[in-house]
């Protein structure tokens, strides 16, 4: 896997599915482990306080012992160990891709209903998975909240990530003029009644201008980004967003369709 590394050691981000992916949808539903109380839980928490590190834990399958649903979810710890947040993916990867391969996490996750955003050393930290990157009215959200720093962990696929990967990361850190952090993992799994699935990898670090500062490549590795306040402050002065923004619910919209 790859693992973005914020001004070390300050913060530890993990990709999606950081403890395991792949498999059918039984083994999914069998591999989906307690929030907490669960083996991946317990040892990001053990280290997070053994380090004195926060860590990002990118998503893990948890399982609700009251219904036994199951969820896509992000905990981060503080560098205590404590528990401070927890983010369930709430828009889910069920699509095809250009070769015909099909994605359906709805069969195995529900998704989640609340957002997150926590706060560290001054940053408030906003969360979001993978397949949320497409769904920039989730950052619009995040973004009124006054996010400095967005975080994706993700397992975008081989195809979708050459496509897609980098230009939607940039075009967030863009629109919101916020630290984007992406996380993703790297390498293959196995995939039922087909060849093994490939993941894209290339984590990559954006600043609040869209320029890439960081980036990994589809291999294992580390990759080491510093955050600079200033440089939130220095964009957000030249390009005035927050001020401009217009309030668009209630305004009338007009359709004019051509009369044949």
């Amino acid at each position: 896997m790859s693992e973005a590394i914020l001004g070390a050691p300050d913060l530890i981000v993990l990709p999606e599915h950081f403890d395991w992916m792949g498999g059918s949808v039984d083994d999914k539903r069998r591999a989906a482990d307690f929030v907490p109380g669960g083996d991946a839980y317990s040892v990001v928490q053990r280290f997070a306080r053994d380090h004195g590190v926060w860590v990002h834990a990118g998503s893990l399958m948890e399982r609700r012992p009251e219904d036994d649903t199951v969820h896509n979810t992000t905990v981060i710890f503080n560098s205590r160990g404590d528990n401070v947040g927890i983010y369930r993916k709430i828009h889910l990867f069920d699509i095809t891709t250009p070769n015909g391969a099909t994605y359906a996490e709805s069969a195995v996750v529900t998704p989640g209903d609340d957002l997150l955003i926590y706060e560290m050393k001054g940053y408030r930290i906003a969360c979001a998975i993978c397949y949320d990157l497409r769904f920039s009215r989730l950052f619009d959200r995040l973004s009124n909240e006054n996010a400095d720093i967005f975080i994706l962990p993700a397992a975008f696929t081989r195809q979708t990530g050459r496509a897609h990967w980098e230009i939607l990361c940039r075009a967030r850190a863009i629109e919101y003029q916020a630290y984007f952090v992406a996380c993703g993992q790297c390498g293959t799994y196995p995939a039922p009644g087909g060849p093994r699935r490939e993941t894209f990898g290339r984590s990559l670090v954006c600043d609040p201008w869209g320029s890439v500062i960081a980036r990994a490549g589809q291999y294992p590795t580390v990759l080491h980004a510093e955050i600079d306040p200033h440089r939130l402050t220095e964009v957000r002065r030249l390009i005035p967003m927050s001020r401009h923004r217009v309030p668009l619910e209630g305004k009338l919209l007009r359709v004019k369709t051509e009369q044949l």
